[in-house]
C-alpha cells in the first residue's frame, strides 16, 4: 500500500506539469491562429475604409488634398447618406456594433466570459468602414478591437475552448487588431492586457504577444514597415522644459475630461430625440457635414492634419480651434449612432492642444523650449492617457507610432500627470463611463464580476412562509415553532407583502399571556420592508443586506408590485458564489486528468 501511494504521489506532479505544458502549447497554437485571422481582419478593414471613401468621393487620398474641389452639397450630403446606410446595418445587424465598441468588449469579458457574437465582426467592418470612409470623425482602433475580439471569441466557440481561456483569445484578437492597424505590436499587447483583460499573468501575456507579433507581420507584408506618423527628430532643448511638460499634462487632463463629458452628453441628446434609432446616424452625418464645409481637417481619422501639427505647419489659432471642433465632430458622429473609435480622435485632439501649448511656451521662452511639434507629440500621448486611464499603453503606442525615443521622458511625465488629473476629477475612463452608466463597474475585481453574472431568481429560495395580517399572536408563535424560520412575511387580503415579523419582534410580549389573543400580525409587523426583484443582480442584494444590516430579503415578482415569490439570504449568496467559482474552474479543467497519467 505504501508503494502504491508513493507511486501515485510521484505521478501526480508529473501529470500536472504535463497538463500545464499541454495547455500552454495548445493555447499558443490557438493564439497564432487568432493572430493570423486578426491580422487579415485588420487588412480587410483598412481596405474597406479605402473602398468606402472611393465610393463616396472617387478619391482615396487624404481629404486635405482634394477638399477644395468638393462642392458644399457633397460635403454635407455624403456623410448624411452614409448615416442612412450605417443606421440600418447596425440596428438590424448587431446593435453592439454601435459606437466605439471597446466598452462592449470589456462588458463581454467581465460578464460573459468573453462571449461575443460572430456576426459582430462583419457588421463592424461594414459600419465602421462606411462611417470613416464617408468622413465620420472617428478612428480605427475601436472597430478593430471589436473585430479582433469577435474573431477570438468565435474561434474559441468553434474549437470548444474552456470559458476561462476564451477571454484570453478575445484579448489575443484585440491585440492582433491594434498591432496590425497601427503597426505597433507592443502597444497592441499592452492595450489588451491593461485595458481589456487587466491580467499581466504569463498564461495570458504569452498568447497575446504571439497574436500581436503574427498580426503585425501580416500587416507589414501588405502595408510596409513604417510609423503611422512621419516626423522630424525632436530633443529636449533644456532641462527647464521638464517644468513645462507637467503643465501640459494638467491641460491635457482637463481637455480629456471635456472630451469624455461632451461625448456622452451628445449621446444623451440623440437618445432624447424621438426618432427611429436607424435614422439618427443620418442626422449626425448631416450635422457633421456642416462642420466639414468649414473645417475639412476633422474628416475621418485625421492623420494628415496630425502630421501637419507635428511639422509646425498649422497656424496657432487653427490649432486651438480644431481642439473643440474635433471634440464636437467626434461626439456628433458617435453620439448619433455611427461606428468608429475614439483613439484616433484622442491623438488628433492631443496633437492640436499640444501644438497650441508648445507655440505659446516657445513664444514666451524661445531659447529653452523646443518647437510646437515636440509638444504636439507629447500632447497626443497625454490626451490618450487622460481619456483611457491607461498611461502605459499611451506612452508605448506614441513611441511605436512615431519611432522617436528622444521625447520619451517628457511623454512619460505628461501622461502620468494627465492620468492623475483625469482620474481625480471624474470616475471612469472614456471606455468605462459607458459601462458605469449601465450599472457595471469593472474595477471591483473578480468576485464582483462573478456576482454580477448571477440574478436573484437564480439563487433564491422559493419556500416562503407567509401569514395573513389578521393572524393572532398565539398563532404567529406556533408558526415560528413549526417552520423553524427567522422571518414571517405578512400579506394583506390581496396577497401583497405589507410587512415582516421576526422572533425579535415578538420577544417583548412572549410573557404577556393576556394579549396573545388580542394582538394580530399587522400590529407586530415591521412595515418598512426592504425588498429586491427577481431580475436584480445578486450583487445588489448583497449590497442592500450589508447596508441595512440584515441577513435576508424578500424577493418580489418583476411583473407585480408586492407579490412575494421567494427569499434570498447571505447564506444563499455565499453558496452561489462558491458554486460559480467551482464551475469556472471545472470548465477550464482539461481532459488530460480524465485520461490519467
Amino acid at each position: 500500500m505504501k508503494q502504491i501511494l508513493t507511486a501515485g504521489s510521484e505521478r501526480a506532479p508529473q501529470a500536472l506539469r504535463r497538463l500545464r505544458l499541454d495547455q500552454h502549447v495548445y493555447l499558443s497554437l490557438l493564439a497564432i491562429l487568432v493572430g493570423i485571422l486578426g491580422g487579415y481582419g485588420a487588412v480587410l478593414f483598412r481596405f474597406s475604409i479605402k473602398a468606402a471613401q472611393f465610393c463616396f468621393y472617387q478619391n482615396t487620398s487624404d481629404i486635405l488634398t482634394f477638399a477644395h474641389t468638393l462642392p458644399a452639397y457633397l460635403k454635407i450630403g455624403l456623410p448624411a447618406l452614409a448615416g442612412l446606410i450605417v443606421g440600418p446595418i447596425v440596428y438590424f445587424g448587431a446593435h453592439e456594433a454601435k459606437g466605439h465598441g471597446v466598452p462592449e468588449v470589456m462588458e463581454a469579458v467581465v460578464l460573459r466570459g468573453g462571449r461575443i457574437r460572430s456576426r459582430v465582426a462583419l457588421v463592424k467592418i461594414l459600419a465602421s468602414g462606411i462611417s470613416i470612409g464617408s468622413g465620420g470623425s472617428v478612428g480605427r482602433e475601436g472597430p478593430i478591437v471589436q473585430i479582433g475580439s469577435s474573431i477570438g471569441s468565435t474561434m474559441a466557440r468553434i474549437l470548444k475552448v474552456p470559458r476561462d481561456r476564451e477571454k484570453t483569445l478575445v484579448g489575443c484578437g484585440a491585440a492582433a487588431g491594434i498591432a496590425a492597424t497601427f503597426n505597433a505590436p507592443i502597444a497592441g499587447v499592452l492595450f489588451a492586457v491593461e485595458i481589456l483583460l487587466g491580467d499581466f499573468g504569463i498564461s495570458t501575456f504569452s498568447p497575446v504577444v504571439l497574436s500581436s507579433v503574427i498580426a503585425t507581420t501580416i500587416s507589414r507584408y501588405y502595408f510596409g514597415d513604417f510609423p503611422a506618423f512621419i516626423i522630424p527628430t525632436y530633443n529636449v532643448v533644456s532641462l527647464w522644459e521638464f517644468f513645462l511638460y507637467p503643465v501640459l499634462g494638467v491641460v491635457a487632463g482637463l481637455v480629456a475630461l471635456l472630451f469624455i463629458v461632451s461625448l456622452y452628453r451628445c449621446e444623451d441628446l440623440f437618445n432624447w430625440l424621438k426618432i427611429p434609432e436607424y435614422i439618427k446616424p443620418a442626422l449626425g452625418g448631416l450635422l457633421l457635414g456642416l462642420l466639414l464645409c468649414k473645417w475639412p481637417y476633422v474628416f475621418g481619422v485625421g492623420y494628415g492634419t496630425v502630421n501637419l501639427s507635428l511639422k509646425n505647419q498649422l497656424p496657432v489659432l487653427l490649432l486651438l480651434t480644431l481642439v473643440f471642433v474635433k471634440i464636437l465632430a467626434t461626439s456628433i458622429t458617435l453620439g448619433s449612432g455611427a461606428s468608429g473609435g475614439i483613439f484616433a480622435p484622442s491623438l488628433f485632439i492631443g496633437a492640436m492642444i499640444g501644438g497650441f501649448f508648445g507655440w505659446c511656451v516657445h513664444l514666451l521662452f524661445p531659447h529653452v523650449t523646443a518647437s510646437s511639434g515636440a509638444y504636439a507629440l507629447v500632447g497626443m500621448g497625454a490626451i490618450v492617457a487622460g481619456t483611457t486611464h491607461a498611461p502605459i499603453t499611451a506612452i508605448l503606442i506614441i513611441f511605436e507610432l512615431t519611432g522617436d525615443y528622444g521625447i520619451i521622458l517628457p511623454l512619460m511625465l505628461s501622461c502620468i500627470v494627465s492620468t492623475i488629473i483625469a482620474t481625480s476629477l471624474k470616475r471612469g475612463s472614456i471606455y468605462t463611463t459607458k459601462l458605469l452608466r449601465r450599472g457595471i463597474d469593472i474595477s471591483e475585481g473578480r468576485e464582483q464580476s462573478i456576482l454580477r453574472t448571477l440574478r436573484v431568481q437564480d439563487i433564491m429560495s422559493k419556500q416562503v412562509v407567509t401569514i395573513q395580517e389578521s393572524m393572532l399572536l398565539v398563532d404567529i408563535i406556533n408558526t415560528l415553532k413549526n417552520y423553524d424560520v427567522s422571518y414571517l412575511h405578512v400579506l394583506n387580503v390581496r396577497d401583497e407583502l405589507t410587512g415582516i415579523i421576526s422572533f425579535r419582534d415578538i420577544r417583548p410580549v412572549l410573557q404577556e399571556d393576556a394579549i396573545k389573543r388580542l394582538v394580530i400580525a399587522r400590529d407586530m409587523a415591521t412595515t418598512d420592508v426592504v425588498t429586491v426583484r427577481a431580475s436584480d443582480r445578486v450583487q445588489l442584494a448583497l449590497e442592500i443586506m450589508g447596508r441595512k444590516g440584515i441577513s435576508q430579503l424578500p424577493v418580489l415578482a418583476d411583473h407585480s408590485d408586492k407579490k412575494v415569490i421567494g427569499t434570498v439570504s447571505k447564506k444563499d449568496v455565499l453558496a452561489a458564489y462558491e458554486k460559480a467559482v467551482v464551475r469556472r474552474e471545472l470548465e477550464g479543467f482539461p481532459r488530460l486528468l480524465r485520461r490519467g497519467p
